[in-house]
């Protein structure tokens, strides 16, 4: 099966990007979150990336 990447409808906390990331790779978006903050204090990049992924990143179709 073939999945998209697309921004989750029900794991969403402000734009759904890591909850969709997570249902992608089938990993908890916990994880994703974490991992995220960190990439965002420590590059700071990350809040771009985020809202980049926001944009970017297709609605789920249902």
């Amino acid at each position: 099966m073939n999945k998209k990447l697309t921004t989750s409808k029900s794991d969403k906390k402000i734009f759904g990007v890591c909850g969709g990331i997570a249902e992608h790779f089938d990993i908890d978006s916990s994880l994703v979150r974490v991992a995220w903050i960190l990439a965002s204090f420590c590059c700071g990049i990350g809040v771009l990336a985020y809202l980049a992924c926001a944009l970017v990143m297709p609605k789920p179709e249902n």
